[in-house]
């Protein structure tokens, strides 16, 4: 029974997770960080405040915002729901321990990381956004993602059949193994220029923020041709090769995911900063790891 419903358990809390890198972008694009000053709790109340009367007296009135509280306790709220969904996850996955290990040890693992990274959100808060541990709270995500996205593959994939030859297998684990890192690359430099906007003078225009920040966005910029190239590349090594339809829908999302971010970047350098596209432009990043870790999944599979 319990095997019945692990793929449905674990499709749900991966798109819950997605859900969770959104919302934290939003949380980031807006400056609601520290909309809760404290953690676990948000201003010492489970239940946060809605108007600044109704503060505690040890806090000052004058710092509360209404938007950017509820912002934050919303997005701790998805968390301890990621939490859950990952906790059920892990049970249904016992149900795999003695023909498929991976299948738990996976589960497990990811349940092991949102523990970290619940404890790690409430360092974030406590040390005021201190530039780096933003940066390895994002990554942190990404690899909760990656595991579970890796357990539910190893429960359904026999479900899935991929006619390539080993060469085929072969090039295609090499091009998402390049894919896969050169992205990670990227989200970790791009929270880096993040923390450079964070660092720049507010009080000047918006538009004027990225030039502000420096090297590292230019690094940023120079770096995506390694992830538009190399999925340039995946699209003509399958089409020359002809491979199997679902290998060429995988490579034509992960191109088309390309090319959205590449767009989105240009609209964040040119239009000035839009929230919206912050927000986008990381959480496409999400949808990109999935597919590219699928293509890699796929290269793997022995069936």
């Amino acid at each position: 029974m319990l095997k019945k419903y692990f793929p449905t358990v674990a499709i749900t809390t991966i798109v819950v997770t997605v859900l969770l890198i959104f919302i934290g972008v939003i949380v980031r694009a807006s400056g609601a960080g520290l909309g809760c000053p404290d953690w676990p709790k948000c201003f010492d109340m489970w239940i946060p405040p809605t108007t600044a009367a109704d503060l505690p007296a040890q806090f000052n009135a004058e710092e509360f915002n209404a938007l950017h509280t509820w912002t934050e306790y919303i997005n701790r709220l998805v968390g301890v729901l990621v939490g859950f969904l990952i906790l059920l996850t892990t049970f249904f996955s016992v149900s795999y321990i003695k023909e498929r290990k991976s299948v738990f040890i996976s589960s497990f693992l990811s349940l092991v990381l949102v523990i970290f990274q619940g404890w790690l959100g409430g360092q974030v808060v406590q040390s005021g956004l201190q530039p780096g541990m933003i940066s390895v709270h994002m990554v942190v995500a990404m690899l909760i993602l990656m595991t579970l996205v890796y357990a539910a593959w190893q429960a359904v994939k026999d479900n899935y059949r991929f006619t390539l030859m080993q060469h085929h297998k072969k090039a295609l684990f090499y091009f998402s193994i390049a894919l896969i890192g050169f992205t990670l690359v990227q989200i970790v430099i791009g929270t880096q220029v993040r923390e450079g906007i964070d660092a720049v003078d507010q009080t000047l225009e918006r538009s004027q923020w990225i030039e502000q920040v420096g090297l590292i966005d230019d690094i940023h910029r120079t770096f995506s041709w390694s992830v538009l190239l190399t999925s340039i590349g995946l699209i003509y090594y399958v089409k020359k090769h002809n491979l199997v339809s679902n290998i060429t829908k995988l490579s034509y999302t992960i191109f088309g995911l390309i090319i959205l971010q590449v767009l989105i970047g240009v609209v964040l350098v040119y239009g000035g900063l839009p929230p919206v596209f912050q927000v986008l432009h990381l959480g496409v990043s999400s949808l990109l790891i999935i597919s590219m870790q699928l293509l890699f999944l796929a290269s793997r599979h022995r069936r």
